[in-house]
Formats: structure tokens, C-alpha cells, sequence
């Protein structure tokens, strides 16, 4: 069996003719395996969903109970039977709930990433490198200027910042699912223990981390309609990018923007989106950990999809690996 017989790109996403399934597809379709819970690969509206339990709680967190027709809860490592394509989750170390998908079917194995970081990280399971014929990866920062720096240091700059500015409140943007609850273990594990203040948007994602177990210490509404800017002098308050855009965010005292991203690493898109202390922080694979991923497959050919392509293509064309760019559309960096 040809790689492309398995699995093709498709306008719904990657489809599996086989099977008759799509991996993470970005419209409504029959039957839809899903990745992880951020909005640009898990979408409402599918006939029939199978995910990780942590994957179905989260989309019904954010698109209600019926996103789906039907959900199926795959557990990892577990070997499903669809239409005769064996299909395994493993984890991908992206965020809660996050997973690989296997597809495996007349002797090819094909392994789909998602979206995966290699970092440790305590609120999700760790990446876990499966041998294949095919390794699909991301590519979100697949350039080599890439190269994330720990995260506990990027958070003792914060704690730094708080120690020597304790009149000012520090903002820390980070996406809803996954970044900011990283952040706020991060804050705890490096002995922060103050309440961490947090909007709105936050809460129910925050809660559920905390119902699987994932300790993230006293959190709080990030809210000053009760009290005076003066109440959150020293406080580290944690929102989604957009809301300090509004003025949610004028109502902390001086405060000191933050942007927890591995885009941080470009000093100029800091620099334009005002941010005064930036935090690289992402929740994928840097450059480093892109290239010790591939190679740890096995692949004989890699598939690139939703980032730098080129780069990553023509690394692997000078290793002798086959590669080539899947072009989907429809992926953006909400967990970046």
C-alpha cells in the first residue's frame, strides 16, 4: 500500500479512504478523529467524534454538549478497528488530553502529530515518539531560529520583574487552553504562592485542569469592579491575548504587559504588540526538537503541515529523508 492511499489531503482535512475518517478535519463530516481541544482542530458540527475523555470534556466546555453527534472516548494506546484501519492515540504532549493519531492499515503505519512540544510540562502527558512508515509533523516553528529557552527561566524573569516592581500588576497573556494553565504551574512550581488573578475566559478551562487533577494553586477573578486598582499592586494576572486589547486591561494598576509565546522569540512582533516583557513560552516543537523528533520515528518519509514547510522539507532532503508539504489550510496558532 502507497502512504497516499492511506491517508490524503482532502478540502475537509486529512481524510482516510480506507477507514472513511478525517484526522482534525476543519468542516462537518461523518466521522472526525480528533487531536486536542484547541478551536483550529477541533471543530462542532461532525456526525460522529472520537477523541481522548479530556478532548470530548474540553470541546463540550467550549461548544456546549452537543457539538457532536456521537463521541467515542479513545484510550491511549488502545488499537480501535475502523472499517479495517487500526487507529492508536498516543500522546503528543501539547495540552491536556492531547494525542497522536496511528493509522495503520495493509502494512503501512502512518502517524498524524497534531500539534506537540517536547518540553516537560505538568499539566499534560509528555510526547511519546512512535516508530513509522510516515511521520506527519507540524511545523509551527520550523525555522532554526526557533530554539525555545527552559521555561522556568522565562517565569523567574517574571518573578524577577514582580520582586523589583511590587507597586505594578504584571498581565500575562496566554491562550485559554493549555498556555495559561502551564503558566499558572509554572508560577506554583518555582514557589509562587499568592493568588493568581484571572479573566473570565479562563475560569471553566482553569477548573476542569483542576478537576483531572492538575494542582494550579488559588485562582481568582481578575476583576476590579469589587475593589481598587490599588488592591492588585504586585499581582500577577493572567488573560487571553485579545482582552488586553479592551479595557479589562486598564484596570490593573501601571501594568506591565507580558505575552508568554514562542513567538516572543522575534523581538519585533513583541516590539509591535507592545509587550514590555516577553515570555517564550510555546506549547510545540522548536526547531531542535522538530529535527530529534523525525529522527526518532524512523520515518522514511515526513509529511509537513501548518507552519514553515520549506525549512523543514529541505532539512530532511539533505538527511535523504523524503518530505514534502501537506499545504492544509484552516490551522493558525492559537496554542503557540
Amino acid at each position: 500500500m502507497r502512504a497516499s492511499d492511506l491517508l490524503k489531503s482532502r478540502p475537509e482535512g486529512l481524510y482516510c479512504p480506507p477507514g472513511d475518517f478525517f484526522i482534525d478535519p476543519v468542516r462537518p463530516v461523518e466521522r472526525a478523529l480528533i487531536t486536542h481541544g484547541h478551536s483550529d482542530h477541533a471543530r462542532s458540527g461532525h456526525h460522529s467524534v472520537l477523541a481522548t475523555q479530556e478532548t470530548l470534556d474540553i470541546m463540550g466546555l467550549r461548544y456546549g454538549e452537543d457539538f457532536a453527534g456521537t463521541t467515542q472516548a479513545a484510550a491511549l494506546g488502545q488499537t480501535i478497528d475502523i472499517n479495517g484501519v487500526a487507529v492508536t492515540f498516543h500522546p503528543a504532549g501539547h495540552v491536556l488530553g492531547s494525542a497522536q493519531i496511528c493509522v495503520e492499515h495493509g502494512g503501512m503505519r502512518i502517524v498524524a502529530s497534531g500539534d506537540y512540544k517536547r518540553q516537560k510540562d505538568a499539566t499534560c502527558l509528555p510526547f511519546e515518539p512512535i516508530r513509522c512508515d510516515v511521520f506527519i509533523t507540524e511545523a509551527t516553528f520550523g525555522l532554526p531560529v526557533f530554539r525555545h529557552p527552559p521555561d522556568h527561566e522565562e517565569i523567574a524573569r517574571v518573578l524577577k520583574s514582580a520582586a523589583q516592581f511590587p507597586e505594578r500588576s504584571h498581565l500575562i497573556g496566554a491562550y485559554a487552553l493549555g498556555k495559561a494553565q502551564r503558566v499558572m504551574r509554572l508560577l506554583r512550581d518555582a514557589g509562587y504562592g499568592r493568588p493568581i488573578y484571572i479573566h473570565g475566559a479562563l475560569a471553566k478551562l482553569s477548573e476542569y485542569y483542576q478537576s483531572q487533577g492538575i494542582d494550579l494553586g488559588r485562582l481568582e477573578p481578575g476583576t476590579v469592579e469589587t475593589g481598587a486598582k490599588a488592591d492588585f499592586a504586585g499581582a500577577i494576572v493572567i488573560g487571553p491575548p485579545s482582552a488586553f486589547a479592551d479595557r479589562w486591561a486598564r484596570r490593573f494598576p501601571d501594568p506591565i504587559s507580558c505575552f508568554a509565546s514562542g513567538w516572543m522569540r522575534i523581538r519585533q512582533r513583541a516590539k509591535q504588540g507592545g509587550v514590555e516583557l516577553p515570555l517564550i513560552i510555546s506549547d510545540h516543537a522548536d526547531w531542535d526538537e522538530l529535527i530529534i523528533t523525525i529522527k526518532e520515528t524512523g520515518a522514511e518519509e515526513i509529511w509537513v503541515t501548518h507552519g514553515r514547510e520549506e525549512a523543514l522539507v529541505r532539512w530532511c532532503e539533505l538527511e535523504g529523508i523524503a518530505a514534502r508539504p501537506l499545504h492544509l489550510v484552516g490551522y493558525e496558532d492559537e496554542g503557540d
